[in-house]
């Protein structure tokens, strides 16, 4: 078992091995002496591991479990779900020194933390990420969020987690698509700061490595949050191919998931910076053969100028400019403060 320790105001462990979701009660214990705790979780997951978890929580005092369950997907995460948690927690009486776990994939986790972190103006909560994108990524570093109507993760909070419990052995019941979604964002760890673990993930004994994988993928994210927990700075370097994949995301109405939609947004851009003599020949093809190793896409069919209109509602912009992340070279990427003309003109030009 690798264990990170994330150094901020508020100090906390994350855990990454096998089997820790039947020992999540112990390490939880350690964390309140309140016999109640609060789970919110999904219905796929609930049916594959809130039996576990309530299982080994009990086992460790926890007498007093209620669970929340919503239906999985992008459309669930959203203000009406974290109202419908609001009242369930509510409902079941859950006070400042209970704790609430978010058990699941992203969705899971955002609207949960979101939902911690505004109820009595903050719940210690716990995460236990059952996806790989969860894991390498969403469950650590303490963003929060929902979507609007209007774009994605537009309303939402910084608020750390408690503690981060990376079980590997739940990533053995995802189907393809979805461990793909995560190797998207691994992609992206070795794209922006680690070339070694590019290389390992489009490697085709990449499974043999996978811990290895997520401890590497969780410490340069503790690394850059320890330096910028509220995104101000170097901390922008993880939205490598994000502002376009929250754009195609938007423009599919959701029906391109995630990790997909990052595929596409690193390659477009790189392509991109490519041609403008900024990032050199060859990194857009080593990009694209890591996807391809998952069968993750690398194009859309969608008009530029929409995305680019979609990618100035995104919150990395500023009145007069958006920030975009692209790559020196694979292992190496900064921040470039583009303004709005000239990026619709990056976009809509180096991506044809």
């Amino acid at each position: 078992m690798n264990q990170v320790k994330v150094q901020l105001k508020e100090s906390y462990t994350i855990l990454i091995g096998d089997d820790l979701l039947d020992h999540a009660g112990e390490h939880i214990r350690g964390l309140t002496s309140s016999p109640r705790i609060a789970i919110v979780t999904d219905d796929i997951v609930a049916e594959l591991y809130l039996q576990r978890l309530e299982n080994s929580l009990r086992k460790n005092g926890f007498d007093s479990i209620c669970s929340y369950v919503f239906e999985n997907g992008e459309h669930s995460k959203t203000l009406e779900t974290a109202g419908k948690i609001y009242d369930f927690l509510a409902k079941h009486n859950i006070t400042r020194s209970d704790l609430v776990i978010a058990l699941g994939g992203g969705v899971v986790g955002d609207v949960t933390g979101f939902a911690a972190s505004t109820f009595l103006r903050g719940l210690r909560y716990v995460q236990i990420p059952t996806t790989l994108l969860a894991q390498v990524d969403s469950s650590v570093g303490g963003k929060t969020a929902v979507d609007l109507s209007s774009g994605k993760n537009l309303v939402g909070t910084f608020w750390q987690p408690s503690l981060v419990l990376c079980d590997i052995s739940l990533l053995s019941t995802l189907g393809s698509d979805i461990f793909a979604d995560g190797a998207a964002e691994v992609i992206k760890y070795g794209a922006i700061r680690d070339k070694e673990l590019f290389e390992m993930i489009a490697s085709s004994d990449y499974a043999e490595h996978l811990e290895e994988i997520i401890h590497r993928c969780i410490c340069i994210k503790r690394d850059i949050v320890q330096m910028d927990e509220f995104d101000t700075g170097e901390r922008m370097l993880l939205n490598f191919g994000h502002t376009l994949a929250h754009a195609i995301e938007n423009h599919s109405n959701y029906s391109i998931p995630h990790g997909k939609a990052v595929a596409v947004g690193m390659v477009m851009i790189t392509k991109a910076s490519t041609k403008a003599g900024i990032t050199p020949v060859g990194a857009t093809e080593a990009l694209e053969r890591a996807c391809n190793r998952f069968g993750l896409p690398t194009t859309v069919d969608f008009d530029l100028n929409q995305l680019v209109e979609i990618c100035l509602n995104d919150k990395k912009r500023d009145n007069m400019h958006i920030n975009v992340i692209l790559l020196n070279q694979i292992g190496d990427a900064h921040i470039c403060k583009m303004q709005i003309d000239d990026f619709r003109n990056f976009i809509c030009e180096g991506c044809k």
